[in-house]
């Protein structure tokens, strides 16, 4: 459903759990239409309300912003939302009006999930007249209600339109005078019309320039509106092996770009390139942090894991300090730049952590890498970079099309989202990496498997 669209029937969303954990004012997205919120949604987030995580967040936000709409109300009755322009909403308790198909019954359990069904499902038979929509995150749950003649539709506020069409950030221009490279080439810059007079030059994109002879790298400079070359530049030993690469780095290294993402399927150099930008730009901050967020395996908390919160926290952090290896290992072990990253691993200059630790937290002089960035949603994006002080470089890297959270797809996720709203910002670059480079058989497998 797009929240945006106003529709001449006034229509009641009810919302699960899901929804709001995703967002804790989704409430105040549906226009003039009236929103149900099931009792056992509110059941359900009261687990969720002790922690440091984002959704234990969202579920005290949630709980705080319905307590001062309700003000002096019953949570059963129809309760006005803020403004003129918005409907109702109310709490939907147990009711006496039994539903044309009984969830529970029909699929033979007494799930959380069916009630919150059976809520919709009562309020429909209630409100003869008007239709009734369940929004969820959860796929299953739509297609649950969709088979009890259910109309259900995923929560889309925040979410892009087609991420197939999201801005790689790589343009190609033909046909561009071959004096004019040279030109490039010999000066470093050259005046953005003098490669083409008609082109519109993305903020911060970056451009393969083709003549008849010759070819150059250049990216559009918002600051000086130049046309500057970018050089395969070797950060911390590893050396660029494609054009887009030397992007990344390119965008990593520039010091007018203070947010930056890198997307690209498994294998491409994401995090191996971050981590080396940063390295080689140490001492320009206090502190690197490389961290990403915790996806519990098979949905279960880390609490089931064995051990203290270091053996549980290992596996997650493990491809991160494997990046570090690799970096380390392109040195010997007399080398005075093998020693003296495990000095800052020692005195914490170089911190691996999980993304949990971080929020909160102030974050000035700082170069932040994030990690896995397709398994946040948009607001612990915006959430993360509020957290910028002075002098703090934040790198989100991720493949939007490898999620492995629950409620998250290609259009929703927190990359996404950054990569589309926040095209075309001077203090913003995005790089799409797409040749893998990790290995011959690691890309036979993403080309073949």
């Amino acid at each position: 459903m797009d929240m945006a669209k106003k529709g001449s029937e006034k229509k009641i969303f009810v919302l699960d759990t899901s929804v709001i954990l995703f967002s804790h004012d989704s409430i105040m997205n549906f226009a003039e239409h009236d929103v149900g919120i099931p009792i056992t949604v509110l059941e359900e987030l009261d687990n969720f309300k002790k922690g440091n995580d984002t959704i234990n967040f969202e579920a005290r936000e949630f709980a705080r912003l319905l307590d001062g709409l309700a003000k002096d109300h019953m949570l059963q009755d129809w309760i006005p939302l803020n403004g003129n322009t918005r409907g109702k909403f109310k709490v939907l308790m147990h009711s006496e009006a039994e539903p044309e198909f009984d969830a529970v019954k029909v699929f033979g359990e007494r799930k959380n999930d069916h009630k919150i069904l059976n809520a919709a499902l009562r309020l429909k038979k209630e409100e003869k007249g008007r239709k009734v929509i369940l929004v969820s995150k959860d796929i299953n749950l739509r297609l649950k209600a969709k088979s009890l003649d259910l109309t259900a539709e995923d929560y889309e506020t925040g979410k892009i339109k087609d991420a197939s069409e999201l801005v790689t950030g790589k343009y190609e221009i033909n046909k561009v005078p071959a004096t004019t490279i040279d030109t490039l080439y010999k000066k470093g810059e050259v005046e953005p019309k003098k490669i083409s007079k008609t082109y519109e030059f993305q903020n911060n994109g970056y451009y393969i320039l083709k003549s008849p002879k010759n070819s150059a790298l250049s990216f559009y400079n918002p600051v000086t509106e130049m046309m500057g070359h970018v050089e395969k530049k070797t950060v911390y030993n590893i050396k660029p092996r494609n054009a887009e690469q030397a992007f990344a780095i390119h965008c990593m290294m520039n010091p007018d770009v203070r947010l930056a993402a890198i997307t690209g399927m498994a294998g491409t150099g994401k995090t191996l390139l971050a981590l080396a930008c940063a390295l080689e730009q140490k001492r320009e901050f206090k502190q690197i942090y490389l961290a990403r967020p915790i996806v519990p395996l098979s949905n279960k908390d880390i609490g089931y894991l064995p051990g203290d919160i270091k053996s549980k926290l290992n596996p997650y952090m493990e491809p991160l300090w494997d990046n570090l290896k690799f970096i380390q290992n392109h040195y010997k072990e007399t080398d005075k730049e093998y020693k003296r990253l495990t000095d800052m691993v020692n005195q914490e200059k170089l911190l691996i952590t999980p993304l949990a630790y971080i929020r909160g937290r102030s974050l000035s002089n700082i170069y932040f890498i994030v990690d896995e960035a397709q398994n946040l949603t948009p607001h612990e994006v915006k959430t993360i970079i509020t957290r910028a002080g002075e002098n703090t470089k934040i790198v989100f890297t991720g493949d939007i099309h490898q999620i492995d959270t629950p409620y998250l797809d290609s259009q929703s996720n927190g990359l996404s989202y950054l990569v589309d709203r926040l095209q075309g910002q001077e203090l913003f670059a995005n790089i799409n990496l797409e040749k893998g480079e990790r290995s011959e058989l690691a890309n036979l497998a993403n080309e073949l498997l």
